[in-house]
Parts: C-alpha cells; structure tokens; sequence
C-alpha cells in the first residue's frame, strides 16, 4: 500500500470518527420522535453533499496530483501541500487535545439537533449537508485520490467509498434503528453521554496520526 492509500485509509477514518460528525449524527437520532425518518434525511443530505463534491473533483482534478511519468515521487507542489495539511492536522489535534466539547458547545448541538425532529424533510437534509460532511478532511481525500493517477470513473468509485466509510457510524445506526429500534436507541442514549467526555480525544488521536504521516510524506517528498 502505497502513501496516498495510507494517507486516503486514514482520512476516511478519521471522518468517521470526527466529533462533529459523530455527535450531531447521535443527537439527530436520540432527540426526534421518529428516528429514522430524521437520521435518513439527515444521512441522504451528508451523503449527497459529499458525493456531489466527489462527482465534480473527478471531472475538474482527476490525476492532476499523480506523480510524473516515470517517477515515484510526488510533484513539488503536493509535497508543500502535504506539509501545509499536516501542520493544520497537527495543530487541530492540539486544539481538541487542550479543548474538549464545552458545556456551551453541547448545548448548541443539542438545540440545532432539536430542531431537526420537526423540521420539514429538505430542512433535515440541509442539515446533514451542512452539519455531517467530512469537511476538513475532504481536500486532503481529493489529493490523495488524484495522487492515484485514476481516471474520472475511477475518482468517482474511490470517492464513493470514501463517503460511505465517513458516514459507517449513521449508516449502522440507521440499520440496527431498523432492526431492532428499543434497543438501538438505549444504546445510543449511552452512547451519547460516552461521546461528550471522549469523542474530541479520540479524534484527536486519529487525526494527530494523520498529521504526522501527511508531514512525513511532504518532508520525503521534498527530500526524496
């Protein structure tokens, strides 16, 4: 497995597990009277926002960050930018080490998620657009992908997958809703209290290891 692969695995789970992500998705199931009509709204508009990203980068990027014919090093250009991504990582890892979810966050994302359980079906889907994306991490998934040398076909499958691997924790939740609903939301209902004291550190984690593999590649890049 190459770089870009490592570097594309771990991006996809670090969207996963984003505190953001998780938190707002958690809240959006346990606050609503129907759970899962709320949640697929939300998850069709999270979904569609970020595929619509995806569609677009393959046909506007596809393999402009692939290395050279003949080379297997990076061009200059994506080496800075792995440099400058890393940094960024590195420094959001600390923010979120030093400052974990506030009570005042909390209650915000308490109140937006609220809102959601009677909000007409598009507002829901905004919602997930705007509020369960995977965000920051999503130019460094396009770099990656297009360091693959992939065609627009291929871009879309990648990305495709990378979308669905961001959005694994909703989509389950959604399932076992659909399965076994009392249960599920007995767990969600702790699963939520576990995500206020630990969700900000363990996305820390995960995207403080990102960092240091996107530093690692920029500085071999430069070097190599």
């Amino acid at each position: 497995m190459g770089s870009a692969e490592v570097e594309l695995l771990l991006t996809a789970i670090a969207a996963m597990l984003s505190p953001t992500t998780l938190t707002f998705s958690v809240l959006t199931l346990v606050l609503g009277d129907r759970p899962i009509r709320t949640g697929a709204w939300f998850y069709f508009g999270a979904l569609g926002a970020t595929l619509l990203v995806g569609i677009v980068a393959a046909f506007a990027l596809e393999d402009v960050a692939a290395a050279p014919a003949g080379s297997s090093q990076p061009k200059t250009w994506v080496a800075i930018l792995d440099l400058a991504l890393g940094a960024l990582a590195v420094w959001y890892a600390a923010r979120l080490f030093r400052k974990p979810m506030s009570p005042e966050s909390e209650k915000q994302m308490v109140d937006k998620a609220s809102g959601l359980a009677s909000s007409p079906a598009i507002a829901v889907v905004g919602a997930g657009a705007a509020l369960a994306n995977p965000g920051g991490f999503i130019p460094i998934a396009l770099k990656d992908i297009s360091q693959l040398n992939p065609n627009a076909g291929e871009y879309i499958v990648l990305w495709v997958a990378f979308a669905l691997i961001s959005l694994l924790p909703l989509s389950v939740a959604l399932l076992m809703l659909a399965v076994a609903p009392d249960g599920t939301l007995r767990i969600l209902h702790r699963v939520r209290e576990w995500l206020t004291r630990n969700a900000a550190r363990i996305g820390a984690v995960l995207i403080l290891v990102l960092g240091a593999v996107l530093l690692r590649d920029g500085i071999a890049g430069l070097t190599g």
